[in-house]
């Protein structure tokens, strides 16, 4: 099978490289039309799936997530459409604004994610996006092209907890927008924003994907969904349009606070039995989802131990496959042993465990 191309800003835990595993053990399975990616993330499991004709269903806790899915999987209009406000969006004139102000500094400053010739142009564009009054899914189409068109021209390794001491060789480019790659839609596609529990609770599904953010298995660190609302709280801002109170050198929003807790996946804490309580959630999870198969990802570190996803897995359903990838040795496995899987060395494995629901 051949892998769609997707699209996607630097984003932590993204599964491009996943992909080509990933459809590998979807086109041995039978009779799968719908499909759910239940952490939707950056959106390119969804997009692949979606340009492959599945009818798919992007779900997330995350803002960025929703629009970037809406772009790709819902909005209608034509090319020529979203080009012709691109190209207008792109030829306005930059001024000094509120993302100028927290986020925009001089080729002598240190320590910003933007160049102040992009904060000009990113004021200058959200603005006028705000005044177009689009259809939703029209203004997602928009975001999406903003957003990406920052992340080409930032100075950060990534994520924006931390900027750069030297500007980038990128920070120095002129913003520019550019149309995102949609595609035909030619299955019933739907984006969802909520809680993943809400979601499951209401739908079913032929396959269901889920890449939860199981955390680090270091005591230190916070919890990961929370990291990923710090990481990326820019792209809320840039969203939502709320000119939020902020803290830190980084110029957080407040409601990014390592603190803050959004989902029970989120959780780093410990039961009275010693615990992680990610892991009760995920075993309910899987529990209350209702589909004939379930694809789960796992990133060795992660609070879980193999054992514990494979209790889960069997207390559920049939283990039908298994497969390791290796990101230092760009290599892969198939373990269909359990045997072999639990006993396996993981320092730096992605997991990938099909499983059949009973």
């Amino acid at each position: 099978m051949e892998i769609p191309k997707t699209e996607g800003i630097k984003y932590a835990g993204s599964k491009l490289k996943l992909l080509p595993y990933i459809f590998e053990m979807v086109d041995e399975l039978d009779n799968v039309e719908t499909v759910l990616d239940g952490f939707s993330g950056s959106t390119r499991v969804s997009q692949a799936f979606a340009k492959l004709g599945y009818s798919t269903t992007a779900n997330d806790i995350s803002a960025w997530s929703e629009v970037f899915a809406t772009c790709y999987l819902v909005s209608a209009q034509s090319n020529a459409f979203y080009q012709e406000r691109i190209d207008y969006l792109n030829n306005i004139k930059g001024y000094d604004g509120w993302f100028t102000e927290h986020y925009g500094g001089a080729t002598s400053d240190s320590k910003k994610p933007f160049q102040i010739k992009n904060t000009r142009k990113l004021d200058a564009i959200r603005e006028e996006i705000e005044k177009m009054n689009l259809a939703w899914e029209d203004k997602c189409v928009l975001l999406t092209s903003l957003i990406y068109a920052l992340d080409k021209v930032d100075n950060t390794m990534g994520h924006y907890v931390a900027y750069l001491s030297d500007w980038s060789a990128r920070s120095y480019n002129d913003l520019k927008m550019q149309l995102p790659n949609r595609f035909l839609l030619s299955g019933q596609n739907k984006v969802i924003r909520d809680d993943v529990f809400n979601t499951v609770a209401d739908h079913e599904y032929d396959l269901v994907y889920f890449d939860p953010p199981y955390g680090s298995n270091n005591e230190k660190m916070p919890p990961s969904r929370v990291r990923y609302a710090a990481y990326y709280h820019l792209w809320t801002t840039i969203i939502q349009h709320d000119k939020p109170q902020l803290f830190g050198k980084a110029s957080r929003r407040e409601d990014s606070r390592d603190n803050q807790v959004g989902s029970v996946f989120e959780e780093f804490r410990k039961n009275e039995s010693g615990g992680f309580l990610a892991m009760e959630a995920l075993r309910k999870l899987i529990s209350e989802t209702k589909t004939h198969y379930l694809l789960l990802s796992y990133s060795s570190g992660g609070r879980a131990t193999k054992q514990q996803l494979l209790d889960i897995i069997s207390e559920f359903g049939k283990l039908i496959d298994v497969k390791a990838i290796d990101y230092k040795k760009n290599v892969m496995s198939n373990m269909r042993s359990t045997n072999e899987w639990v006993s396996a060395i993981d320092k730096h494995h992605e997991y990938l465990f099909l499983m059949e629901k009973l």
